[in-house]
C-alpha cells in the first residue's frame, strides 16, 4: 500500500490537475472570504466554508476523474493486479494520495481564521469545527468520485457523472419539496431505487444471484412494511433525501454544533464507496 501511495502522490504532484484542484479550492474560499469577511466585516469564517461547498462540484471531478479511469484506459491497471498486494491496498493507497492532495490547500485555509482573529472577534472552535467537517465532506465526495471513476475508462464520462451525482446530492433537500410525499408514491419510488441498486450490484460484482437476492429481500421487506403500516411511508421519501444529503449534515457544524452522528455518517459513506471501488476493480481483475 505504501508503494502505491508514494507512486500516486508523486504522479499527482507532477500533474496539472492537482494544481488546478488546489487553485480552484483556494480561489473559491479566498473569493468568499474577501466578499464576506473582509468587505462585509463579518467574523464568521464558517459561513465562508458553507458558501464554498458548491466548489466541490468542480474540484472533486477534476481530482478523481483520472484516478482509476486513466489506469483502465492505458491498461496500466494490469500491472497493479500483478503486484503482490491486494486490491484493498491498491484502493487505500490511491485514496490516501487523494486525501494528501486535498489536505494541502486546507492547511493554507486553516490559517485564515487566525488572520481574521487579529482584526476582529472570531470564534475559533466553530471555525475549526466547520473546517474539520469541510474536510470530512470532501473525503466522502472523493471516495464517491473514485468509485465513479472505477466504472469507466473515459475520464470525461467519469467527471460528468461525478458532477451530476454531487449536484443531485447538493440540491437533494430542495428537490425533496417537489417529490411525492404520499405513502404510495414513497413505496413506488423505493421499489425503483431497489431495482436500480440490484442492477448496480450486478454491474459491479457480475454476480446475478447476489444482485437479485439482495433486491428480492429488500423488495419483500418494503412490501411487508407497507402492508403492515402504510402510514409510516407518508413523507418518507423527502425525509430520506434530506438524511442522505452530505451537505446538509455539514451545515450543522456551521451552526456551531459538533455533530458526532455526522462524523459517523461521513465515515460510513467513505467506507461504503471504497468497498464498491474494491469490488469494481476486483470484477475487472477476474474478467
Amino acid at each position: 500500500m505504501t508503494a502505491v501511495f508514494r507512486h500516486e502522490l508523486r504522479g499527482n504532484f507532477h500533474s496539472l490537475t492537482t494544481y488546478l484542484f488546489g487553485g480552484c479550492l483556494l480561489a473559491f474560499i479566498g473569493l468568499w472570504a474577501m466578499m464576506y469577511n473582509l468587505q462585509a466585516a463579518v467574523s464568521n469564517f464558517e459561513f465562508v466554508l458553507a458558501n464554498s461547498c458548491l466548489a466541490f462540484v468542480v474540484i472533486v471531478p477534476i481530482l478523481t476523474m483520472r484516478t482509476v479511469a486513466e489506469e483502465r484506459r492505458q491498461r496500466t491497471d494490469q500491472l497493479l493486479y500483478s503486484l503482490p498486494i491486494t486490491t484493498v491496498q491498491v484502493v487505500l493507497g490511491k485514496y490516501l494520495a487523494l486525501l494528501a492532495v486535498y489536505a494541502v490547500p486546507l492547511c493554507v485555509i486553516a490559517i485564515y481564521p487566525l488572520i481574521f482573529a487579529q482584526f476582529g472577534e472570531v470564534y475559533l472552535p466553530t471555525s475549526y469545527g466547520s473546517l474539520f467537517a469541510f474536510f470530512l465532506l470532501g473525503c466522502a465526495l472523493l471516495a464517491a468520485g473514485m468509485f465513479l471513476s472505477s466504472l469507466t475508462e473515459n475520464q470525461g464520462f467519469a467527471a460528468g457523472i461525478s458532477i451530476a451525482a454531487i449536484l443531485l446530492n447538493y440540491y437533494s433537500v430542495s428537490l425533496s419539496e417537489y417529490v411525492s410525499s404520499t405513502s404510495l408514491g414513497s413505496a413506488v419510488t423505493l421499489y425503483v431505487l431497489i431495482i436500480l441498486l440490484g442492477l448496480l450490484i450486478k454491474y459491479v460484482t457480475r454476480n446475478e444471484n447476489l444482485a437479485w437476492g439482495i433486491g428480492f429481500v429488500l423488495l419483500a421487506i418494503t412490501l411487508i412494511a407497507y402492508w403492515l403500516n402504510s402510514a409510516a411511508f407518508e413523507g418518507l421519501l423527502p425525509r430520506i433525501m434530506t438524511q442522505l444529503s452530505l451537505f446538509e449534515r455539514f451545515y450543522v457544524f456551521v451552526n456551531g454544533v459538533f455533530d458526532w452522528t455526522a462524523v459517523v455518517y461521513y465515515a460510513s459513506v467513505i467506507a461504503f464507496f471504497l468497498f464498491l471501488t474494491v469490488q469494481s476493480m476486483e470484477k475487472r481483475r477476474y474478467n
